[in-house]
């Protein structure tokens, strides 16, 4: 699929660049575990020193497979789990010390769209129930039928039309991609600064997929919302993401613009991860690079650069001692695409290079 075809299925973000709506800064979250024998109470290191910036407007695609730490950071972000240590500011306000209603008085303005919508939503209320109740937990409307006039309008902002007969119908009568829709509606009824987006679409069938991304990508464009974006799949995040940063075993390892991360990714796990993105010409799709075993354990996280152990390049390069002893740090790579928030390509590895531009990837989504 070109990419002019790709931009039909979802345009991008059309927002100027503005100061950030979300900065993370040394972001931990660690989890303790029971106590093993000989070895006293083991923790989980499941983000271990993120830094991240979003901007308004700005979608940013965090990428990676299970258990690198994507769910975490998700959740920590939205205050669904406390960080150990670090800062998480949203609008110069830092989210880790707030409590009760300091934390309750910020939270409309920002809002999560879980991955299973059969999950997500109360089976026992109406559509209309479950898109009004942001506005009735926040106090915000002056009436009942001011409420219901709100819920009506996010249903038909999130296309599921006639939003009166919709919305009369309960959560579990719905198909998955209009559960996903009513859960869509209700994040955006309250018009947050910011969206947390777990997996969204991974759930629901492929015909679907691209449906739920315009959507998204079109409210992104009405609300001037910013996206935190959780994807294990690369395409999609070529396709819907204006950054990415690609995590690993709790620690962002490279981050820039989608067409660079794509065509010629630095890191040697970016590049595993590009390897296996399906192409429409067999012919030119690159050697597929496997990579040996799983992420390590978080609770013992390997000395150095924590990928090594599964690095092809540190095996082509005859094991450098470097990357047993070294942990590298994120450096901006010279050269890379420039973001529309002005933020720079980085990259953490001490031997880091680019491979041959390849084909843009073949993505599930096909435009209508």
């Amino acid at each position: 699929m070109s990419i002019e075809e790709q931009e039909a299925v979802v345009p991008p973000s059309r927002a100027a660049a503005t100061g950030p709506v979300l900065v993370v800064e040394d972001l931990h979250v660690e989890y303790k575990l029971r106590k093993e024998k000989g070895r006293g109470k083991l923790v989980a290191n499941a983000v271990d020193g993120v830094d991240l910036v979003v901007h308004a407007g700005e979608t940013l695609a965090i990428v990676g497979e299970s258990g690198s730490g994507k769910t975490s950071i998700a959740n920590a972000v939205m205050r669904l789990v406390d960080a150990t240590s670090g800062r998480i500011l949203f609008e110069g306000q830092d989210l880790v010390p707030l409590r009760g209603k300091r934390l309750r008085a910020v939270r409309p303005r920002v809002q999560m769209i879980f991955q299973d919508p059969f999950e997500s939503l109360d089976p026992r209320r109406t559509v209309l129930d479950t898109v009004m109740e942001p506005l009735v937990i926040n106090k915000i409307g002056g009436s009942q039928e001011e409420r219901r006039g709100k819920a009506l309008a996010a249903l038909e902002r999130a296309g599921l039309t006639p939003p009166e007969k919709i919305g009369v119908r309960y959560t579990y009568e719905l198909s998955g991609g209009q559960r996903q829709r009513v859960a869509i509606a209700a994040a955006m009824i309250l018009e947050p600064a910011l969206v947390v987006a777990d997996e969204p679409v991974s759930m629901l069938d492929v015909s679907l997929r691209a449906g739920i991304l315009r959507l998204m990508a079109d409210l992104r464009d009405r609300l001037g919302v910013a996206y935190l974006f959780i994807t294990h799949d690369l395409s999609l995040a070529w396709m819907f993401a204006d950054r990415v940063a690609v995590v690993y075993l709790g620690r962002v390892v490279e981050e820039g613009h989608p067409v660079d991360l794509i065509g010629a990714p630095q890191h040697p796990y970016t590049q595993a991860l590009v390897s296996v993105i399906p192409v429409p010409d067999i012919s030119i799709a690159p050697e597929r690079t496997v990579l040996t075993g799983e992420i390590p354990n978080p609770t013992a996280i390997p000395e150095g650069c924590r990928f090594h152990p599964r690095c092809p390049l540190y095996r082509e390069l005859g094991e450098p001692a470097e990357c047993r002893t070294s942990d590298p740090v994120l450096h901006v790579i010279d050269g890379a695409t420039p973001t529309s928030s002005g933020e720079p390509a980085r990259v953490a590895c001490h031997h880091a290079g680019p491979r041959v531009d390849r084909a843009q990837p073949q993505t599930e989504e096909h435009p209508s």
